[in-house]
């Protein structure tokens, strides 16, 4: 092949790969525009401060906006110390035998799971099993295994890419292992395990599958105020709103804003979660 062929098949290459990007991007941009177009119009302080009321046709969000808060952060309670301390025992502790590559096998494929498969499995387990009943509890619980791959396979990449240097600098100073890990790795392997833990409250905050039969409600007056409480939550509340028969067309503002609202939820999340790990990283060179 010549070097003009060489030159040729790398542009082409270069045009499709930008043409590709700048599309996803362009489709990625329209979907928010066409969302923050038809929600626009519903968004207000009392639209963020009232909750539902009239059967739902009016009113605004807050319950399931409250509702949807507290499911993320009971589930990564519960996600993000179990999911760290996994992927820091199969980076520092585990020796790679059956038991543990087969335990890490299992954590893969648990991230392909559908979500509704979840949702089986905590109806059976939290709500039927250990009697919980369909709560706050059960469906953070749902949600805290639904996000545990992601959390678990960050930490893991996270503790592995921290230099192998950084380790024996502080054994040579005398240091443990659990203080090599607390002091050295932990602090270098923190941004990634916090994109991991961002990437998943995006997930949480977003599932719908999981909830319907485990904690969410179709309808409460007010907020949850124990664990033990139905809650409601913006993904359900958008389907309820979307299914509900005659009602659909007097709600259709309410249910693009309340999408607006939660795409705005999640998007902020994420770049909190950005902001954080730049920060993390400009102190770790410092």
């Amino acid at each position: 092949m010549s070097s003009n062929q060489r030159t040729l098949k790398d542009s082409i290459m270069t045009l499709v790969l930008w043409s590709s990007a700048a599309f996803l991007v362009l489709m990625v941009l329209g979907i928010i525009s066409y969302i923050m177009i038809n929600g626009w119009s519903a968004l207000s302080l009392e639209f963020l401060t009232q909750p539902p009321r009239d059967s739902m046709t009016k009113g605004g969000i807050s319950t399931p906006l409250v509702g949807t808060i507290q499911l993320v952060v009971v589930s990564i309670f519960f996600a993000l110390p179990v999911g760290v301390a996994t992927g820091l025992f199969f980076a520092e502790y585990s020796s790679g035998g059956f038991f543990t590559n087969g335990l890490r096998l299992a954590i893969r494929c648990l991230a392909g799971v559908p979500s509704v498969v979840f949702g089986l499995f905590g109806l059976s387990l939290f709500v039927v099993l250990l009697k919980f009943g369909s709560c706050l509890l059960s469906a953070g619980l749902t949600l805290a295994c639904l996000a545990l791959p992601l959390i678990v396979t960050a930490s893991e990449q996270a503790f592995l890419a921290v230099p192998k240097d950084y380790r024996d600098g502080s054994y040579a100073l005398g240091a443990t292992k659990w203080q090599t890990i607390y002091k050295v790795v932990l602090p270098a392997a923190m941004p990634t395990v916090i994109t991991g833990a961002i990437l998943s409250i995006g997930r949480v905050a977003g599932e719908t599958a999981p909830i319907i039969f485990t904690g969410a409600a179709f309808f409460t007056p007010g907020f949850a105020t124990s664990l033990f409480d139905e809650v409601m939550a913006l993904p359900y509340h958008i389907l309820v709103l979307a299914t509900a028969g005659t009602h659909i067309s007097e709600t259709r503002h309410i249910q693009y804003g309340t999408v607006l609202v939660l795409l705005t939820l999640v998007l902020g999340v994420s770049f909190v979660g950005v902001y954080l790990r730049n920060r993390f990283k400009r102190a770790s060179r410092v």
